[in-house]
């Protein structure tokens, strides 16, 4: 097996293309795009699905990315044990977060720590986050939801509560606590289904036998705080991603204590490879609650 051929493979895989995989590997990407048609022509298989520039790996190509990440980590483990050093020197970590303000200080302090490592930081929702790194598409992610699976090692980072908030317009903009009893009627603005923000949201207003008003679906935290300045309703977040802008009053909920998590996740069969454990090291630093393993 030809080694350039399959880190060419690895590198196009993990970049989600060959532009950005040519970029990081500093090669032209014809040569890149050789070296993966090679591995595929010597083994008479296809790895990756070609439409128009759309690029996906076919079922055997996530096989084989998860062998190469695998493989590469060590690579980099072995590199460090022989230098007499575990400092990390260089090294890409892929990172998905359901929001960036959680994720960028540990980024910020790896950084700090470790200037030769690169970073791509990807944003969704709590379930999208969690299922990319069950499926080796993210090496760790910070988010608010994780269940008890014993394949997840996570890390408490802070716990948050969650807050309503409205427009300057709205007629609840100068106040400062509800009852969830209140919001039976009112419309509202919430994230899509899958979002950590929405799932306790509606635990609670079930749990009182409450029901809303018109309800506005958007996909990005973006989108709802837009809606929520255009007049569609009043809007749910965690306090600490309320950003205190002026077209908005923050609402704290009077009669509950909707708090939960947040949380450094990694896989439990990787949290001792080089990079992960670095991450995960840096978000269990003083300050922050120590490792927790989920079960």
């Amino acid at each position: 097996m030809n080694p350039v051929q399959l880190r060419a493979f690895h590198l196009v895989a993990r970049e989600g293309g060959f532009t950005r995989a040519a970029a990081v590997a500093k090669v032209s990407q014809p040569t890149l795009s050789s070296h993966v048609a090679a591995l595929e022509a010597s083994y008479a298989v296809r790895l990756f699905e070609r439409r128009g520039r759309a690029l996906d790996l076919t079922a055997l190509g996530r096989d084989l990315h998860d062998v190469t990440t695998r493989l590469f980590e060590l690579e980099d483990e072995a590199r460090a044990l022989l230098s007499g050093t575990k400092a990390l020197r260089r090294g890409h970590l892929r990172v998905s977060a359901d929001n960036a303000h959680h994720a960028i200080p540990i980024l910020a302090e790896l950084r700090r720590t470790h200037p030769g490592l690169t970073f791509r930081l990807a944003i969704g929702n709590s379930a999208a986050v969690l299922q990319q790194v069950l499926e080796g598409a993210a090496d760790v992610a910070v988010t608010a939801k994780v269940g008890p699976d014993p394949r997840l090692h996570a890390v408490e980072l802070r716990r948050d509560r969650l807050i309503l908030f409205a427009g300057r317009r709205h007629p609840w903009a100068r106040r400062r606590r509800a009852r969830l009893a209140e919001l039976s009627g009112q419309p509202v603005v919430l994230r899509e289904r899958g979002s950590f923000t929405r799932e306790v949201f509606e635990q609670a207003i079930a749990g009182a036998g409450i029901r809303l008003g018109p309800i506005m679906e958007a996909e990005t935290r973006e989108g709802v705080r837009e809606a929520v300045a255009a007049g569609f309703g009043i809007g749910v977040v965690f306090e600490s991603e309320h950003r205190g802008e002026r077209r908005f009053g923050a609402i704290a909920f009077a009669d509950a204590a909707l708090s939960v998590g947040e949380y450094a996740v990694c896989l439990s069969a990787r949290r001792n490879m080089a990079l992960v454990g670095a991450f995960m090291e840096a978000a269990a630093r003083p300050g922050r609650k120590t490792a927790t393993r989920r079960s």
